[in-house]
């Protein structure tokens, strides 16, 4: 979803992506970016720990210095993500961020414990929808629209 996401911001000139992963991100890596798509797994219902572990340690850094930019959320679900949604949308709200678009929900259908240990199929119509919320948020960047 990530890779799909990152096409779709790549189309666009002018705009650079950098891929981080929720542990290796910081404080500074958030107040240096002029946008956002955040992606995680659905997790026993709730954004995945390592992502609620980036946001716990970057809160607070950038809370008052990054309201008004863009972000998108992407979210692999085995049931229905809606509350992994939820939790992002809150912490984007405290930020003040801007949704660009409806967070998008990928759902496996996952529920016994080998489906969702193993790996992940995403279809190509969901990873079209994922690279359409990447060129979405890289066009407005470059636009100046966010």
């Amino acid at each position: 979803m990530v890779e799909a996401a990152v096409r779709g911001a790549e189309q666009e000139s002018g705009v650079r992506v950098d891929v981080l992963r929720a542990p290796d991100a910081g404080g500074d890596d958030v107040l240096r970016a002029d946008g956002y798509i955040f992606a995680t797994p659905e997790n026993l219902a709730a954004m995945a720990g390592m992502m609620k572990d980036f946001f716990d340690r970057t809160y607070y850094a950038a809370l008052g210095h990054i309201a008004g930019r863009p972000y998108a959320a992407l979210v692999c679900a085995g049931s229905d993500g809606a509350n992994a949604v939820r939790q992002i949308e809150r912490i984007c709200t405290g930020w003040r961020l801007k949704a660009v678009c409806e967070p998008l929900i990928v759902c496996t259908h996952a529920q016994s414990p080998e489906q969702i240990l193993a790996p992940k199929t995403i279809g190509f119509r969901d990873l079209r929808r994922c690279e359409d919320a990447g060129a979405a948020l890289a066009a407005g960047l470059a636009l100046g629209v966010f």
